[in-house]
């Protein structure tokens, strides 16, 4: 026992810390951003305790009109890199400052991060008392046509035009919030996503859950993205118990299939399914819908969609009008 605990003192002496990378894609925000840097660095402390952590972020998109970073991206650099986790970091580095822990880095990091709406009258996302537009973009630019899809590639930090969820080619544009329900021609409010995610994505008046679900269905699909990979990297992959290609799903109902969502993406629980006034519930469903939603590719119905609107409705009749946080699995 006596020659291990000096192997590992030893060990520890020669440690030269952990870095951390964090890339902030165009469709992650500042709530998922910041949760998914603040898990890793719980995670570095808790595999290697007390080494000096190293954070670098880099952003794609989230540009402004102006040409700088959104609030989301800003608010992740300066406020949430610089100003809360300073502390618990030996050296910081961003696309906008570079900055060393000028005292001794903490090793206290809390168990939970919270995170709270600042008291400036900024919104986040989707406000559910109300069913208006909510687009990322404050300030759209007045195009009257669709801009290139290369031009929409090189904001959203892409050497190549490539489906956003499988990487797969050739790909769509995509509007964030169509424009029948007030979407901009602005190159923030597009994506580029294959004909089969296209069609799959939600048509509703909210661009942050939109980016939402890009996120979700990129963490769900993402065997799919290694398929026309050359074959020697497909076997490193395997070797390193990586899966290749799209996994096979059991088919759902309609209905079911929006459920599933529901709990995959919204957090909802069994309580959420049983403890609801259906009749009231279904009267706030059929008011997002008809008011806050679209139809795509004459597609009626589509399970992103509806899962939104049931979310939406769930939160008016619970009077929830801040977005609720929730990190997909």
């Amino acid at each position: 026992m006596a020659k291990k605990t000096r192997q590992q003192t030893r060990k520890k002496k020669t440690q030269k810390g952990v870095a951390i990378y964090h890339d902030m894609k165009v469709y992650e925000n500042f709530e998922r951003s910041a949760l998914r840097i603040f898990e890793c660095i719980k995670q570095a402390e808790k595999s290697s305790p007390g080494a000096p952590r190293f954070l670098y972020i880099d952003i794609q998109g989230h540009r402004n009109e102006a040409g700088g970073y959104d609030h989301d991206a800003f608010e992740l650099i300066k406020d949430y890199a610089l100003g809360f986790l300073r502390d618990y970091l030996t050296e910081i580095h961003t696309p906008l400052y570079d900055v060393r822990n000028p005292g001794k880095q903490r090793n206290d990091i809390p168990d939970a991060l919270q995170i709270n709406h600042p008291d400036d009258g900024s919104k986040y996302g989707y406000d559910a008392g109300s069913l208006g537009i909510q687009p990322r973009e404050k300030e759209p630019a007045n195009r009257k046509t669709a801009p290139t899809v290369r031009a929409i590639a090189d904001y959203l930090g892409m050497e190549e035009a490539a489906c956003l969820v499988c990487w797969r080619r050739p790909v769509e544009r995509a509007h964030v919030v169509p424009t029948a329900l007030g979407g901009s021609m602005d190159v923030r409010n597009f994506a580029l996503l294959c004909r089969d995610h296209h069609a799959e994505a939600r048509d509703v008046a909210d661009a942050e859950s939109f980016w939402a679900w890009i996120d979700y269905a990129e963490l769900r699909d993402s065997p799919e993205k290694w398929v026309d990979a050359p074959e020697e990297f497909k076997e490193f992959l395997r070797r390193s118990n990586v899966r290749i290609g799209k996994e096979p799903r059991e088919p759902l109902s309609f209905f079911s299939a929006v459920k599933e969502e529901l709990k995959s993406l919204y957090g909802w629980g069994d309580g959420d399914f049983e403890a609801i006034a259906w009749s009231e519930l279904m009267d706030e469903f059929h008011s997002v819908l008809d008011t806050a939603t679209g139809r795509h590719f004459s597609i009626d119905k589509k399970v992103s969609t509806y899962a939104w609107a049931y979310d939406i409705a769930l939160r008016r009749v619970k009077g929830v009008a801040g977005r609720i946080i929730r990190d997909t699995p």
